[in-house]
């Protein structure tokens, strides 16, 4: 019942993202103080394009990327609705930006739906044309040396995971790379910056090492793959364990009839500076 006393003091959302009555109860119990894991509101306003653009903001190393308007109009529009969009875009600007090879990816989406590797223009439209109504980003391809899978939790709590997407998906966790304890300490301290900028409690942060430098390439996700035949027994063990321990701690410390729920620093210093 709308604005009813929730019995829960913290709830971990590992589902709302596929079922949407999941996502409206959840921002009904968050009214009445329960502390919702992840941010209800924010997931649903959430989106890759503007992460990237709130990396570049915070000082967060990222694949130079443009967004694209959706190849076909969406339904309930004409020609006049994109009056102010310029025609025909500019192709060759977009390609000079990004270079090939490059990936095209739903600027909202997840899950590797939708995604295109492409290494020349005539790929790219071929792609582009497939995609219908979907608003897309068109991203530079990162050669990495190597590559890392971060958990995030509590904007403290950092597991940085050596991973290699090229290998089957039971093997990607399998990896190891030879990098120094600096450059392991360098991405904690990006993956606390950024889950603290998004305000999220529980994420994941992909980063692709290219010259020493940690690219991050995946950061938008509040529903996290924790499977342990995924991503191991020992990360399994650290993920369960310290969520526990964290939601327990926001059980301890939140202030009951009152908004519990993680913005962030984004979000806050916007509304501080009003």
């Amino acid at each position: 019942m709308q604005g009813a006393p929730e019995e829960y003091a913290v709830i971990i959302d590992r589902i709302s993202q596929d079922v949407p009555f999941y996502r409206a109860y959840l921002k009904n119990a968050a009214s009445s103080g329960t502390a919702v894991i992840n941010n209800p509101f924010w997931w649903s306003a959430d989106e890759k394009f503007f992460n990237n653009a709130l990396a570049v903001k915070v000082g967060v190393p990222v694949p130079r990327t443009v967004i694209l308007p959706s190849r076909d109009r969406p339904d309930d529009t004409t020609a006049e609705s994109f009056s102010n969009l310029a025609y025909p875009l500019d192709w060759e600007g977009i390609f000079n930006y990004i270079g090939f090879p490059a990936f095209m990816k739903p600027f909202a989406g997840g899950g590797w739906k939708n995604v295109y590797k492409l290494d020349t223009k005539e790929e790219f439209f071929k792609a582009y044309n497939e995609t219908g109504q979907l608003v897309m980003m068109l991203q530079e391809a990162i050669d990495f040396t190597s590559y890392f899978r971060c958990y995030g939790i509590g904007g403290k709590h950092v597991r940085i995971m050596h991973y290699e997407p090229r290998n089957p998906h039971h093997l990607r966790y399998a990896a190891h790379h030879d990098v120094s304890s600096a450059k392991l300490e360098e991405m904690e301290h990006l993956v606390v910056k950024i889950c603290t900028s998004l305000g999220y409690d529980f994420n994941t942060v992909e980063f692709a090492i290219r010259d020493g430098v940690p690219y991050a390439i995946d950061f938008c996700n509040p529903a996290p793959d924790a499977d342990v035949h995924s991503v191991g027994q020992e990360n399994f063990d650290w993920v369960v364990e310290t969520a526990a321990n964290y939601a327990i701690e926001r059980a301890h410390t939140q202030e009951f009839g009152k908004s519990n729920l993680t913005w962030g620093t984004f979000i806050q210093n916007s509304i501080q500076g009003l």
